[in-house]
């Protein structure tokens, strides 16, 4: 799975596509680098956890909008049942009636999709760590906005700044209440830390997010 080509860029020329600035490359790189040999043990449990409790792969790929719109597989572990049918048009329907409410964020039920366990991998993020690959590929970095199922057309113009910089595996939106915000609070805060981007920013974030999982509030 992971030597498949990525699926054919399709950038969108409105947004602007802002560089990545060195010093947050050789961030993304050293936390690649140290985390990486660190969590080859977790990597390696979680893998054979999934094959013992689930048939089917254990990593889950999907297609996201990243940097200027262009799209990218992104990785995850496996935490839903195989299914026949894709289930991205309506987690995609979903997103696009919660951006037009003012209700929370929150992500749609799919408790009864869960393999044993998936849930609690989900809890502790444990699922999104294979995104480790997509910021060594220069994909994504450590912090920047989380990229969703949402496609061009379902944004407002407005709304298309949060493509200006990579997409994150975490970032302002995840440690400011995360699914307790809205989905104009969430583009508020990725908005504000395009305009703020600094490695003071990143670094602080970064700690923020350690800090989020072990009082267990990634919700």
């Amino acid at each position: 799975m992971l030597l498949d080509a990525p699926p054919p860029l399709t950038t969108a020329p409105a947004i602007l596509k802002r560089a990545t600035p060195g010093w947050k490359r050789a961030v993304d790189l050293a936390g690649v680098a140290i985390l990486m040999p660190l969590l080859m043990p977790l990597f390696a449990a979680v893998a054979v956890f999934i094959k013992v409790v689930s048939p089917g792969p254990v990593l889950f790929r999907q297609r996201r909008l990243g940097h200027g719109g262009e799209t990218f597989w992104i990785y995850k572990f496996r935490t839903m049942h195989v299914s026949p049918v894709s289930r991205d048009q309506g987690h995609r329907d979903y997103l696009n009636r919660q951006a037009g409410s003012d209700a929370p964020n929150r992500k749609p039920d799919y408790l009864a999709d869960l393999i044993p366990g998936g849930q609690l991998l989900r809890k502790l993020s444990i699922d999104e760590l294979p995104q480790l690959l997509n910021v060594a590929r220069g994909e994504m970095s450590l912090v920047g906005p989380r990229p969703d199922l949402m496609q061009i057309a379902d944004y407002q113009p407005v709304q298309l700044r949060r493509f200006e910089v990579l997409p994150g595996m975490t970032g302002l939106w995840q440690v400011s209440g995360k699914n307790r915000l809205t989905f104009e609070q969430m583009i508020e805060l990725d908005i504000r830390y395009i305009e703020n981007r600094s490695l003071h920013l990143d670094l602080q974030i970064l700690l923020r997010t350690v800090r989020v999982l072990v009082q267990e509030r990634n919700e």
